[in-house]
This record gives structure tokens, sequence and C-alpha cells, in this order.
């Protein structure tokens, strides 16, 4: 069994991030490929996400541009990212440690606009008790993921 499945808090990170591929794909893709959040919306994912928006994110509901790109992030860039990254990190393949950190950066920097549109937009979330535990770890996860690759004595380069 590869070392980082022994470690707790990797375990952790490692179903937070295959839970993010299947909300990528599932969820943000066709959000942002223009199938609605609605009731009747012929993406069963999306209607069953319908009485979240209502109730906590109601800018997905008639999302702007902003929050189309975070969705496109999402589906096209961040989902088969990670795919290849969880792969590299379970085997403990060097080859991961510079994509990581452009990746957390690159979903560090797509949860800032996701955030500023969401929280300073037309419709700001109601229940900032209820939206933030649900959407903060989409931004700490990638943070700790680069910090869990940068100090994994594993997964550092080779020496010259």
């Amino acid at each position: 069994m590869p070392s980082v499945l022994r470690r707790p808090f990797d375990v952790l990170l490692i179903v937070f991030f295959s839970s993010a591929i299947l909300y990528g794909f599932l969820f943000s893709l066709p959000e942002g490929l223009g199938v609605p959040v609605a009731p009747d919306s012929p993406w069963p994912p999306l209607r069953a996400l319908y009485d979240w928006a209502v109730e906590q994110e109601p800018t997905h509901l008639d999302p702007p541009v902003a929050l189309l790109a975070a969705c496109w992030f999402d589906g096209f860039f961040q989902a088969p990212m990670l795919c290849f990254l969880l792969w590299g990190w379970v085997s403990e393949n060097p080859v991961i440690r510079t994509p990581v950190l452009f990746y957390a950066g690159a979903a560090v920097t797509n949860m800032f606009f996701y955030f500023s549109e969401t929280l300073l937009g037309p419709h700001p979330p109601l229940d900032l008790a209820v939206y933030l535990p649900f959407n903060l770890p989409w931004m700490l996860a990638p943070i700790a993921l680069a910090w869990r690759v940068r100090s994994d004595p594993a997964l550092q380069p080779a020496p010259a």
C-alpha cells in the first residue's frame, strides 16, 4: 500500500479531491455549458441542486459570466487535472510536485473570483453559517494539498 494511504490527513484530502472530480463533472461542467439549475432541469444533478441554490446560492439560478467561468474551470481544468494529480500523489510520483503547485494557485484564484461573485454580487448567500462550511473547503483544500506535496519527501525532486 502506498504510504500516502497510511496518513489520515492525506486520506481525507484524497477523499475530498475525489469528490471534487465528481462534482466538477456532474455539476460544474453541465452548468458551465448552459444546463440550467432548475426544478425541471434536464440534468438530474442540477435539478437536485435547485433547492440548495434557492436557499444558499441564488446566483446559480441566473449565473453571470464570472460564475460560468468558475464552472468551466472546474469542469475543463480542475477535474481532469485532479485525476492526474491524485494518481501521482497516491503513487508518490515526484513528477506531480510542480503541477500541484500550479493547480493550487489556479484553484485558489478561481475561488477568489467565485467568492467575489457570490458574496458581493446582487444575490449573496442568505446564510453564511451554511454557505461558508460548504464552500471554504474548495479554497482551503488546494492550499493544504500544495503544503503536503511541498513537504512530502517522497515527492521531492531527485538531487542533481
